[in-house]
C-alpha cells in the first residue's frame, strides 16, 4: 500500500515536472533549447501518436497490420485541405485547378483535425471488411496493399489533393501545448479503453481467438472497432504532421512509413502505452540528432570527414543493443511505474549482496 501511494505521489509530482518543463520550453525557452530541437520533440509527439494506433491493433488485439501510412495520408490531407485558405489554393493548384466544393472549404484547426480522424476512421471501416478476415502476415500485407492504393489515389487526384505537388502553405499550428495535449488525450483513451470491456475483449483475442469465440465474443465485431479506433487516430496523428511540416506530399506516406512506426511499437514493446511512447522518441530523436555523425567532426588531433549515411549505420547497432538486452522491447507488455524501478534496483542490490555473502 505504501509503495502504491509512493507510486502515485512520484506519477503526480512529474506530470507537474513536465507540465512547467513544457511551459518553460514553450513560452520562456528554458535551458535555451531552439526552434529546432522543439520541432524535434513536437515530431517526437506526433510519431507516438501514430505508434500508439498500430499499438491498439498490433499490440493490444494481436493483429498484425502496417496501414498506417494510408490512413495518416488521409487525415494529412483533409486536415490540410480545410485549413488552407481559398486564395492559396488557387495559387497552389496550378496544373489543374481544384474542384469547386473544395475551393472554399475552410475550417477551423481542431475541426479539421477530427474531421481527418473521422475520414482515415471511414476508410478503415471500409478496408476492413476484405482485411480483417485474414490473418498474420497476410493481414500485413493486405492492410500494405490497401495503404499504397490510398496514396497513389491521392497522387493521382490532381484536382482535389493537388497530386504529386502536394500541399503548401498549410497553417502551423502544432505548438507543444497542442503536440503534447492531444499524446496526452490519446494516452487517457487508451487506458479507458484498456480497462473497459472492449479493451478486455481485445486482449482476449490476442491471447487466443478460439478461447475468445468459445466466451460469446464476436470476432469481427471487436477486430473492425480495434480497426477502426486504430484508423482515427492514426488520421489525428497525420493532421498533426501535416500542420507541423507545413507541407505534405504522397511521399511522406510511403510504406517505409510503416516500418519506422512498427519499429517504434516493437521496439518498446508491444501492448504497452509506455512502450509506443518511449519507443518513438528514441526512434526521431535518434534519426534526427544521429545526422552529425553524416558530416565532418573535428575533434583535436581526430579528424573524422564525414559519412553520407552512416546515421543509418550507428542507429542500426544501437538498435541491435537494445533487442539483445530487451528482446520483448524495452516495457514489453507492461507499463511505466516507479515501482518496477524500484523494483529493479531492490533486485541489482540482492544480487550484489548474494554475490558477496557467497
Amino acid at each position: 500500500m505504501k509503495k502504491s501511494k509512493l507510486n502515485n505521489i512520484l506519477s503526480a509530482i512529474s506530470l507537474v515536472i513536465l507540465v512547467v518543463l513544457i511551459v518553460g520550453i514553450q513560452q520562456f525557452g528554458l535551458f535555451g533549447i531552439n526552434t529546432y530541437v522543439i520541432g524535434v520533440i513536437k515530431l517526437c509527439c506526433i510519431y507516438a501518436i501514430c505508434a500508439l494506433s498500430m499499438n491498439i491493433v498490433n499490440g493490444l488485439t494481436g493483429m498484425f497490420s502496417l496501414g498506417q501510412p494510408g490512413f495518416m495520408a488521409l487525415g494529412a490531407y483533409t486536415t490540410g485541405l480545410l485549413t488552407v485558405s481559398a486564395q492559396d489554393k488557387i495559387e497552389i493548384y496550378k496544373i489543374k485547378p481544384i474542384v469547386g466544393w473544395l475551393a472554399n472549404l475552410n475550417a477551423p484547426f481542431f475541426i479539421a483535425l477530427i474531421a481527418g480522424g473521422i475520414v482515415a476512421a471511414f476508410a478503415a471501416f471500409l478496408i476492413g471488411f476484405p482485411v480483417l478476415r485474414l490473418k498474420g502476415d497476410y493481414l500485413a500485407i493486405a492492410s500494405l496493399g490497401f495503404s499504397e492504393i490510398i496514396r497513389i489515389f491521392i497522387q493521382n487526384g490532381q484536382s482535389v489533393t493537388n497530386g504529386t505537388t502536394g500541399l503548401i502553405r498549410i497553417p502551423g499550428h502544432v505548438n507543444l501545448y497542442v503536440a503534447f495535449g492531444a499524446l496526452a488525450l490519446v494516452v487517457i483513451f487508451m487506458v479507458l479503453l484498456i480497462n473497459s470491456t472492449y479493451g478486455r475483449a481485445f486482449k482476449a483475442i490476442r491471447e487466443d481467438e478460439i478461447a475468445a469465440e468459445a466466451m460469446g465474443i464476436n470476432l469481427f465485431k471487436h477486430k473492425m472497432f480495434s480497426f477502426i479506433i486504430s484508423g482515427f487516430i492514426a488520421g489525428i496523428g497525420g493532421g498533426l504532421l501535416a500542420s507541423h511540416l507545413g507541407a505534405i506530399s504522397p511521399d511522406v506516406f510511403k510504406f517505409t512509413l510503416a516500418y519506422e512506426i512498427l519499429l517504434m511499437v516493437v521496439l518498446g514493446g508491444q501492448g504497452s502505452i509506455s512502450g509506443s511512447i518511449v519507443g518513438a522518441f528514441i526512434v526521431r530523436a535518434a534519426l534526427e540528432w544521429l545526422r552529425i555523425v553524416d558530416n565532418p567532426i573535428k575533434l583535436g588531433p581526430i579528424n573524422y570527414p564525414g559519412i553520407s549515411g552512416m546515421r543509418m549505420v550507428v542507429f542500426s547497432v544501437v538498435l541491435m543493443f537494445i533487442i539483445l538486452f530487451w528482446s520483448r522491447g524495452i516495457f514489453g507488455s507492461e507499463e511505466f511505474s516507479f515501482d518496477r524501478i524500484f523494483r529493479f534496483f531492490k533486485s541489482k542490490k540482492s544480487a550484489r549482496e548474494g554475490k558477496v555473502n557467497g
